[in-house]
C-alpha cells in the first residue's frame, strides 16, 4: 500500500491524499460504507460504486467467519469474488464484536473465548488466527485483534486492556510477517490504538503502536459512549504522535460534525454504521441539516431529499414519497433512505477534500458544522 498527502491544510491538520492499493485507488479524506457480513445494507455494490461513488467498504471478520465461513469464501477466492465489489476491502478484526458479547465471551492473554450470537456455538480468537482469517478474507487492509474497552472504565483496566492489545499486536505483526497472502495481491495491517479516555494511556498507545512502523495506523476504542469533546481530546493526543506520513484511521465514527472536525485534526478514514442504520429509522442526512421523515410536515412536500447531491436518490425521489414509504414500511425506503445518506457522506468528505486542496477548509468546516448538525 502507498499512501501520499496531495495538499495539506494551512490553517488545521487537515490534508488531503491518496492511498493505492492493488484493487484501486482511494482519496482521503474518505468514508467508508460498512458491509459488516460482506453487504452495505439495503444497497447493490453497482450502486455504491456507480451513485454515490463509494471507493472502498468494509467487511467484519467476525460476522464473515459465523457466516458463510471461511469454507465457502475460500472457495469463492476471497471477499471480492465472492459480493463482486471489485474496489479496497477493510476488514475490522473482530475486536468490537467480540467486546459487545460481554455476557458470552472470556478475555485471557491467549485470546477470546466466546459464544456464537447465532447459534451459541464456542469458538477462541487469538491474535494469530485473526490473522489468518483475514488472510482467508482477503481484505486488502487487515486490522489487528484489539480490546475495545467500554466507556466509563475504570483506570487500571484501562491500562491492563491496552499492554495486553499491545502485546497482542506483538503477536499480529508476526504472524502477518510471517504469511502471505493467498489470492495473489497485497495485504496491509493497521495497528490499533486503545486506552480509553485517560490521555497518559493513549499517548502511550500511539507511541507503542507508531514504533511498529505499519503501513497504517487506527484509533480505537472511541465513539462508544463518552462525550463528543472527550473523543475530541483524546484525538488530537495521538494524531500529534501518530506518524504523518502513514493513513490515521478512527474507527466507527461518526456523524457528519464528528468526521468535519476530526478531519481538521488530521483524520484520513473514517466508518460508521449511522448512515445506513439511521436511513431505515427514517432519519436522514444533509447538506442543510438532520430530517426525520417520518414527521407530518414532510407529508406533502414534492421537493427532492437533497438537491446539492449529485445522485439519483437524492434528486429524483421527493420527501413525500419517501416519507410515504418508510411510513408504509415498504423495502424501497430503505433503499433510497440509505443510499441518500451514504451519499451525504461521501458528498461530505469529498466537498471537505476540494476544500481543502483549495484553501479555504476552515472556513467551509466552520459553516458546515453548524449547518449538518442542524435539524430541519
Amino acid at each position: 500500500m502507498i499512501f501520499n498527502i496531495e495538499v495539506k491544510d494551512a490553517g488545521s491538520g487537515a490534508r488531503a491524499g491518496r492511498i493505492i492499493t492493488d484493487h484501486g485507488q482511494i482519496e482521503t479524506p474518505i468514508f467508508m460504507p460498512v458491509g459488516t457480513a460482506g453487504t452495505v445494507k439495503a444497497v447493490h455494490q453497482r450502486e455504491l460504486e456507480n451513485d454515490i461513488g463509494a471507493q472502498i467498504i468494509l467487511g467484519n471478520t467476525y460476522h464473515l467467519f459465523m457466516r458463510p465461513g471461511l469454507d465457502l469464501v475460500e472457495k469463492c477466492g476471497g471477499i471480492h469474488q465472492f459480493n463482486g465489489w471489485k474496489g479496497p476491502v477493510l476488514t475490522d478484526s473482530g475486536g468490537y464484536q467480540v467486546y459487545s458479547l460481554a455476557d458470552n465471551r472470556k478475555i485471557s492473554e491467549e485470546g477470546v473465548r466466546f459464544q456464537s450470537h447465532i447459534d451459541g456455538s464456542r469458538h477462541f480468537f487469538t491474535p494469530e488466527n485473526v490473522m489468518d482469517i483475514q488472510r482467508v478474507i482477503g481484505a486488502d487492509i487487515i486490522m489487528a485483534f484489539d480490546e475495545c474497552t467500554p466507556y466509563p472504565c475504570e483506570y487500571d483496566y484501562a491500562k491492563s486492556s491496552m499492554e495486553m492489545t499491545h502485546r497482542w499486536l506483538k503477536r499480529c505483526v508476526d504472524r502477518f510477517n510471517e504469511t502471505e497472502p493467498k489470492y495473489g495481491y497485497l495485504q496491509t495491517l493497521f495497528p490499533i490504538i486503545q486506552g480509553s479516555v485517560y490521555p497518559d494511556l493513549r499517548k502511550k498507545s500511539a507511541e507503542v503502536i507508531a514504533s511498529f512502523e505499519m503501513d497504517g495506523n487506527a484509533i480505537g476504542g472511541l465513539s462508544v459512549g463518552e462525550p463528543a469533546e472527550m473523543m475530541y481530546e483524546m484525538t488530537e493526543e495521538v494524531t500529534k504522535i501518530m506518524p504523518a506520513d502513514k493513513p490515521r484511521y478512527l474507527m466507527g465514527v461518526g456523524t457528519p460534525e464528528n468526521i468535519l472536525e476530526s478531519i481538521a485534526m488530521g483524520i484520513d478514514m473514517f466508518d460508521c454504521v449511522m448512515p445506513t442504520r439511521n436511513a431505515r429509522n427514517g432519519m436522514l442526512f444533509t447538506s442543510e441539516g438532520i430530517i426525520n421523515i417520518r414527521n407530518e410536515k414532510w407529508k406533502d412536500d414534492l421537493s427532492p431529499i437533497d438537491t446539492n447531491l449529485d445522485n439519483y436518490a437524492s434528486n429524483f425521489y421527493s420527501k413525500a414519497y419517501l416519507r410515504h414509504l418508510i411510513i408504509s414500511k415498504e423495502i424501497l425506503g430503505a433503499q433510497i433512505a440509505s443510499l441518500h445518506n451514504l451519499a451525504f457522506y461521501l458528498w461530505l468528505v469529498k466537498e471537505a477534500r476540494n476544500q481543502i486542496k483549495s484553501g479555504n477548509f476552515v472556513n467551509w468546516k466552520n459553516n458546515m458544522v453548524k449547518r449538518v448538525k442542524q435539524r430541519i
